[in-house]
């Protein structure tokens, strides 16, 4: 009887610890979804914040990165449900005919998901070209600012925070039916070209930005979201006019918590952040280092 309860105590032995060793070696993928909360990163702005950046010109290298994460990462646009991390494809135009586009969530994607390897990161995105923080983008928008500044009645109708707000309680409601947990992380912000059009938006960008982003803190009830924005370094507008917003955005970060700046050079070189032959939007290179330096933002405030 002895020797039978040995037996038996031995192999229950053996079976913890080969219960262990299952346990230890976990495959990496099935690590990888071992964090359940989703990092949500909002982005807006605008044409710049679109992107012209041709994936084409991107090195097998780069896209074999971003393949390797896109099942961390997805990506919600205007138009789109949440998709992988990737192009987007367009029609060409009068100034650009490659089709394959893409803007700063790109590398915001890809740096942040290399960053944290069991992370999963959803992207939601809402940018229009040519339009302004005083005017379509305003916190308190109303039609009649609109009008002060917008080109057209379809500008002049867009409530574009509304409109983004709207997108962004879609896309967590997806997550909630899918029995997700999320976290919004961060915020990214390109647009200012469009304010250096007026004196009076250009001169009042400051206190603009600020009411916006207290407008998003306070609709996702996130006191301290990290808000990284980038510095617009135009070439049109009334005299005067970039170097006034590019001023403004400078107080920013004095005015508000939690807000980084990435600055930029005026010089037409655009040695810093590389533009297409127009020196208004960003090429490829210029799209990829702007999402790079975007994440490295997040990454740091959300660290602190």
């Amino acid at each position: 009887m002895k020797t039978k309860l040995k037996i038996q105590n031995y192999l229950v032995v053996l079976l913890i610890i080969f219960a262990s060793c299952r346990l230890h070696s976990i495959p990496e993928p099935i690590k990888k979804n071992l964090d359940s909360v989703v990092n949500v990163v909002l982005l807006a702005g605008q044409s710049n914040m679109v992107g012209f950046g041709n994936y084409d010109d991107l090195s097998e290298e780069l896209k074999d990165r971003i393949a390797k994460v896109a099942d961390r990462v997805t990506v919600s646009y205007t138009y789109l449900n949440q998709v992988p991390l990737s192009y987007s494809k367009n029609k060409p135009n009068e100034k650009y005919s490659f089709t394959k586009r893409f803007g700063p969530e790109l590398f915001i994607g890809l740096t942040l998901a290399e960053k944290y390897p069991n992370k999963e990161f959803l992207l939601i995105k809402h940018a229009k070209g040519g339009t302004s923080l005083y005017g379509a983008w305003s916190s308190d928008y109303t039609l009649e600012k609109a009008k002060e500044i917008e080109k057209g009645e379809k500008k002049q109708g867009w409530n574009l925070p509304q409109i983004h707000i709207n997108l962004i309680n879609k896309n967590l409601n997806i997550l909630k039916e899918k029995g997700k947990d999320y976290k919004i992380i961060g915020m990214a912000w390109m647009q200012g070209e469009n304010d250096a059009l007026k004196e009076f938006a250009a001169t009042s960008y400051a206190e603009n930005l600020q009411k916006l982003i207290e407008k998003y803190r306070t609709t996702f009830n996130e006191e301290n979201m990290p808000f990284v924005f980038g510095q617009i370094n135009s070439r049109y507008g009334i005299k005067g006019g970039p170097a006034i917003v590019r001023s403004q955005m400078e107080k920013v970060p004095t005015m508000v918590q939690n807000t980084a700046i990435l600055k930029t050079t005026t010089d037409k070189t655009w040695s810093d952040y590389p533009k297409h032959k127009d020196n208004v939007h960003y090429n490829a290179e210029g799209q990829k280092r702007l999402g790079i330096a975007f994440a490295n933002e997040l990454i740091k405030m959300i660290n602190e």
